[in-house]
């Protein structure tokens, strides 16, 4: 089934932001996966390693937020702008494409659509400069 969330990056402390939100909303961050434990992952530098790729927690009414840690040694540079993204989990490649099509027409700064080990996924800044993740996974 499709659903949304809102996926959040952070400079460095997304567990630490995450068990603030956590009490603030009486959930438990879940799913859980340091940089170091991500298949296919690039050597890090010792201190970027346990930083977080992906963090899950439950807040209101079932939306999610989901989190990471911007590692500058993979290039990421976190900036008003870039901070939040509204993420789409559809329900088929096919849909994936139609609507990271149309998000993308005018935008900038888009991944493509591509195969990674967690699903089908891409990243766009529309052209209205909102981000959008679109992933569907089998």
């Amino acid at each position: 089934m499709s659903s949304v969330a809102t996926y959040l990056n952070f400079a460095g402390d997304t567990e630490e932001a995450f068990a603030f939100y956590g009490s603030v909303f009486g959930t438990t961050p879940h799913s859980l996966m340091r940089f170091k434990d991500a298949p296919g992952m690039p050597p890090l530098p010792d201190d970027e390693g346990d930083k977080v790729v992906n963090v899950q927690l439950e807040i209101l009414g079932g939306h999610v937020l989901m989190g990471t840690d911007m590692l500058e040694s993979l290039g990421h540079v976190l900036r008003v702008g870039n901070n939040t993204t509204i993420a789409l989990q559809l329900d088929s490649t096919e849909e994936a494409d139609r609507i990271y099509g149309l998000l993308s027409e005018g935008g900038s700064e888009s991944t493509g659509m591509s195969q990674m080990f967690f699903g089908y996924w891409g990243v766009t800044l529309d052209r209205f400069n909102i981000r959008w993740m679109i992933n569907y996974t089998a």
